[in-house]
């Protein structure tokens, strides 16, 4: 109980008055690469595609969770 009284109180690496932009900025790069995987021209090894669409999946997730952090649902 004595370390949790002295700790020092939780601050985030990102303020919460940044993750509202955060969100939007991650969810906008996400539809603008979902948008340029659907035009990209198809092949047989697809290694173009998988890359934009990791790069895409992960600026989402990212920007999912700063949206629910940004209106006060911690995830």
């Amino acid at each position: 109980q004595h370390l949790h009284s002295v700790a020092p109180a939780f601050s985030p690496y990102v303020p919460v008055s940044f993750l509202s932009y955060l969100a939007f900025v991650l969810l906008a790069a996400t539809f603008g690469l979902a948008f340029y995987f659907t035009t990209l021209p198809k092949s047989t090894i697809p290694t173009r595609e998988a890359v934009v669409a990791i790069v895409a999946s992960t600026l989402g997730s990212f920007g999912v969770v700063a949206l629910f952090c940004s209106v006060g649902v911690y995830v």
